[in-house]
């Protein structure tokens, strides 16, 4: 039986009927000559604004304007970008994409190039609710397949908007036929070690309860790994778990989009994505005889697994992990003198921050890099 679509209308990406009023909008925004500078940067920014009034439909809007936009993204910041696993997949599928989290724009949206590029259709993509601050990120959003989730409110909120996003996030795969991209935890990985949230695991079986493998099996789980050489935003995650020590961490305002930008601009070096195999019936069948509980736990201990199998190191893991724990285990075999100078000059610039316990932030900000490498150990030969 089909779901009335309309329920959706609260969270849902635009529908092509709704793109021309959105393109007009972000056309006459007062932000658009600097979107259009960065995107196309050898172009009049009259002519982009007009070819942007002239977009009709979410494709064309991807295909003309995010797909410059992530290129300059990899062009700028960014020395490789690389993918593996993505041959053992069928273009024609249909794919609930759960990805470790880094960056908060980055992941998801890079990832769109890559499954175009590959002949896959676009996915659509997880946004919380917090970076919906305003209408141009709105309309740039949800015209490029992004749907909206609820975060925090009470315990009846929160069930009834976890409720509602699993019986979306079924329906966009199994009805609509488009894949989807959304984050193994409530925000990024800010300590280096990669966690699927047990709870993930829980709302997506939410809208199908009389069957807990079929609830999983059909919505084609393929867990994704993402690996940045140079972690994005690394100086205010470690800040961030540094005061989080002492004292709940409150957003200041604007920190979203700071760190958004932030993700955009700065040097990331080689980052490469994995496509790992997908979670199965026959692996979920593993756990069948376990309660809710313990199955939402297995089940995500195995995502993590597969993530950190196709989690790909660079020298500055190992480079981190021999600062951090006083060793020269990985010197010469996973880095060089000249690659360990040039990460402890990135390491230096933490000096710049007045804190009581200095120390304590230089063992947060190496633990971002250097907790990859443990991860990797438990799990295949590194």
């Amino acid at each position: 039986m089909m779901i009335d679509e309309t329920i959706f209308d609260d969270i849902r990406p635009y529908r092509d009927e709704e793109i021309p009023a959105a393109m007009h909008r972000i056309a006459d925004n007062d932000l658009f000559p600097l979107l259009s500078s960065f995107a196309f940067p050898d172009r009049n920014v009259e002519d982009v604004r007009a070819e942007v009034r002239s977009i009709s439909t979410v494709y064309d809007f991807q295909k003309q304007m995010m797909w410059y936009v992530n290129e300059q993204i990899v062009k700028r910041s960014m020395s490789s970008y690389t993918v593996s696993g993505i041959e053992n997949l069928d273009p024609s599928g249909h794919y609930l994409f759960v990805s470790n989290h880094r960056d908060i724009m980055l992941d998801a949206s890079v990832l769109q190039n890559v499954l175009h590029a590959h002949g896959f259709q676009t996915s659509e993509i997880t946004f919380g609710a917090n970076l919906m601050s305003s209408s141009l990120v709105i309309d740039i959003g949800k015209s490029n397949k992004m749907f909206k989730v609820e975060r925090g409110g009470n315990m009846k909120d929160f069930y009834k908007s976890s409720v509602h996003l699993s019986e979306y996030i079924r329906h966009a795969i199994t009805e609509k036929g488009e894949s989807v991209w959304i984050a193994q935890r409530n925000g990024r990985t800010k300590d280096g070690n990669d966690a699927t949230d047990q709870g993930i695991i829980k709302m997506f079986g939410i809208s199908k309860r009389e069957d807990k493998i079929k609830a999983l099996s059909e919505l084609n789980i393929v867990p994704l790994s993402i690996s940045y050489e140079w972690e994005t935003c690394d100086y205010m995650k470690a800040l961030e778990l540094y005061q989080s020590r002492s004292e709940k961490y409150v957003k200041k305002r604007g920190e979203d989009l700071s760190s958004i930008l932030s993700g955009i601009t700065s040097f990331k070096g080689d980052v490469h994505l994995t496509f790992c195999p997908m979670i199965t019936e026959q692996d979920l069948m593993a756990y069948d005889s376990l309660p809710g509980i313990e199955y939402n736990r297995e089940v995500a201990k195995l995502m993590d697994r597969r993530i950190h199998a196709g989690y790909r190191l660079t020298p500055n893991n190992f480079i981190a992990h021999d600062i951090r724990f006083g060793k020269h285990e990985f010197k010469g075999d996973r880095y060089t003198d000249e690659q360990k100078d040039r990460f402890l000059h990135h390491l230096k610039k933490l000096e710049k921050y007045d804190v009581d316990e200095p120390e304590v932030l230089m063992d947060i900000f190496l633990g971002i890099y250097s907790n990859p490498v443990d991860n990797c150990f438990e799990v295949k030969e590194i």
